[in-house]
């Protein structure tokens, strides 16, 4: 098949430092690669593919400190996609909603997969204005909020490279981890308590976005200056991120909102690192609760489960990413409803081309 990937622009692909959207991007564009279908990546030019690259900006906007607005540049990527829709059979979109309106005309050979949270009242109008548009979820708990307005194609679990984090079956560092963004929705300072009270050290390595400096200053930095056992180690990139999962006793997932996903559940259970996690969003899907992690309530809980990591078997963790979670099972679930959209499409055309005396024209496919 001819594919499309339309992937954010803020982060190249795959991103050299944190980017959930624009890593699961590149997993998938390189997997499909790989299955043997013609795939075209549309994203930042310091994107790094096997598959075609249109490079729509000269580099990751986020990191490009000449950009104050990266609105314009989303949008003259869109015009290059329209201009080019016709060579493809489906276009895989993962820039939330932006695109719309401008693929009404082939909304058939489309697919937009929903990375972020869907429970936001301003989201409710928007997609009601546009029914038909096929979606497909990260996890089942993701559709709840928009589950009646909303045409769902599937419902796809982010997967990884199979090779890509080594298995490590004894963890040496003997630390907690915390690893992802500094922000009051995942709650890094539930993590600081949970391991001051399991008196075990924690290591942070996470990203400050501008949005929540506040929230850094103001709560997270002096917990941690209070804190001895307590490492900020701040933004890592994939070559320390193995190490740094795979050393880790167990992964603090301590959220505090309807987590559509939560790719570095994942990530340490590649590595057989157990997950400790609040029960919010898609974590009861994501965890086998006493299998691959617990899923707790509260931080009582979680001091618990961190007393009780002893009884997981790091290897059962590794089974079931195996089993679960890996870059090629999310290729093959997609190449699925890729096909059943371009169906679906060519249905749609032929119930639409019928002249005068009821008879379909013909229609090439």
């Amino acid at each position: 098949m001819k594919i499309a990937q339309i992937a954010p622009l803020a982060e190249s692909v795959p991103p050299k430092l944190y980017g959930g959207t624009e890593r699961v991007v590149s997993y998938l564009t390189e997997e499909l690669v790989r299955q043997g279908h013609d795939v075209t990546l549309f994203a930042s030019g310091d994107s790094r593919t096997s598959a075609k690259l249109v490079r729509c900006t000269d580099m990751a906007l986020r990191l490009n400190p000449a950009v104050k607005d990266q609105m314009p540049y989303t949008v003259m990527m869109l015009e290059e996609v329209r201009r080019r829709a016709d060579e493809f059979d489906v276009l895989h979109f993962h820039i939330d909603y932006i695109h719309f309106p401008l693929v009404q005309d082939f909304r058939g050979r489309t697919v937009t997969t929903l990375h972020g949270r869907l429970d936001l009242p301003d989201l409710k109008p928007l997609f009601a204005t546009f029914p038909g548009i096929p979606f497909v979820s990260i996890s089942l708990d993701q559709r709840k909020a928009l589950s009646c307005q909303v045409k769902w194609a599937g419902n796809v679990y982010h997967g990884i490279p199979e090779d890509l984090l080594p298995f490590h079956p004894t963890p040496e560092g003997g630390y907690l981890a915390f690893l992802g963004r500094i922000s009051p929705e995942k709650r890094p300072d539930r993590a600081i308590d949970i391991a001051t009270r399991a008196g075990l050290p924690l290591k942070i390595a996470a990203k400050i976005d501008a949005t929540d400096r506040e929230y850094w200053e103001g709560t997270v930095a002096p917990l941690v200056a209070r804190h001895a056992n307590v490492e900020f180690v701040g933004e890592i990139d994939e070559r320390r991120k193995s190490d740094f999962l795979g050393n880790a006793r167990a992964l603090l997932f301590p959220i505090d909102w309807p987590e559509p996903f939560g790719l570095v559940s994942i990530e340490a259970m590649a590595c057989g690192t157990p997950v400790i996690a609040f029960r919010s969003g898609s974590v009861p899907e994501i965890i086998d609760d006493g299998v691959t992690g617990f899923v707790v309530r509260h931080t009582d809980e979680a001091v618990e489960a961190v007393r009780r990591l002893p009884e997981l078997d790091r290897r059962r963790v590794r089974s079931v990413f195996e089993r679960r979670f890996t870059a090629e099972r999310m290729a093959r679930d997609y190449v699925t409803i890729y096909r059943g959209q371009r169906q679906d499409g060519v249905e749609a055309v032929r119930s639409r081309l019928v002249v005068g005396d009821g008879k379909p024209l013909q229609v090439a496919v």
